[in-house]
């Protein structure tokens, strides 16, 4: 998995390239843990991510929470057909913020 971390518009993205599965989820982790203090809002730019396990989306909808309770906002732009699969089973399209692109997610 690739986790390419850069700033657009003022918000910090993490761009995943990959699967997002136990192996991996704990580096994603690691890496929003250092964002938090210094942001309220996040992206996840999913574009390049294939498949997320249930550890990935532990990662995500903890992401997401930590944000909404300190006033913040953490989207999730250009979904894969298959993670956009996976977020509508799950129920995250629901409750998550999704994009369609990294543009509108940034906005």
């Amino acid at each position: 998995m690739e986790i390419i971390e850069s700033v657009v518009n003022g918000t910090p993205v993490l761009t995943l390239r990959g699967r997002l599965d136990g192996i991996a989820a704990p580096a994603v982790e690691e890496k929003v843990e250092a964002l938090l203090p210094t942001t309220p809002r996040m992206v996840f730019d999913c574009s390049g991510l294939e498949y997320a396990s249930s550890a990935g989306l532990r990662v995500f909808l903890a992401t997401a929470k930590k944000l909404k309770t300190a006033g913040g906002r953490c989207g999730f732009a250009a979904l894969t057909p298959s993670l956009r699969e996976i977020f509508d089973i799950s129920g995250f399209l629901d409750v998550l913020e999704v994009h369609e692109n990294l543009e509108s997610a940034t906005a």
